[in-house]
Parts: structure tokens; sequence; C-alpha cells
């Protein structure tokens, strides 16, 4: 079985749970946003993910990227995509918190 099919199984639960919610930032950070915070912070701001993960995001000249707690790096896609609840960046990785 794959990756997400092991996620899936009920016995799993928590471990998918936790994947998920540290892709969750708990304030509506539109990009323009993010590139300002990470330029006041000297060029990469820390946040805490809603599953208690910590994020690093940088921007460097238009291009935004979000750095997990195992180091590794995701391109943020698509920025922006205004939701009811909130904002969504689309990044191109599954960001993996420290188990």
């Amino acid at each position: 079985a794959g990756t997400v099919e092991t996620l899936l199984k009920p016995e799993n639960k928590d471990k998918l749970t936790k994947i998920l919610t540290c892709h969750v930032i708990g304030a509506k950070a539109m990009g323009a946003d993010v590139a300002a915070m990470a330029k006041a912070d000297g060029g990469a701001h820390k946040v805490k993910t809603v599953g208690g993960c910590e994020l690093s995001l940088k921007a460097d000249g238009g291009k935004v990227t979000v750095t997990d707690e195992n180091g590794n790096v995701a391109n943020v896609t698509i920025a922006d995509v205004e939701q009811s609840n909130g904002v969504i960046h689309v990044i191109d990785k599954v960001l993996l918190p420290k188990m």
C-alpha cells in the first residue's frame, strides 16, 4: 500500500490529522503579507501551525517558499486563493511534521 492508503487506515488517523493540521496557520495572511513578514524578520518568518509544527516562510524575488521542521522546502505555486474561512496558498510538496 502507498503512503496515502496507509494514512487513511483508522489506526493512522492521528498521524494524518497531524500532517494536515501542520499545513494550516491560524491567520489570514495574503502573499504580500507573508513577503513583508519575511523581509521584516531578515528574510525568514517563523510561524506555528494549528498542528503545533513550526514552518519557516521565506520570500525572495517574488518567490515564496515554506520550509518544514525536517528541512523540506515547498514552493508556493498559487497564492491568495480566498475561501469563505480563510486563504489558501498552494504548495508543490507535502510538508511533514517531526514524528
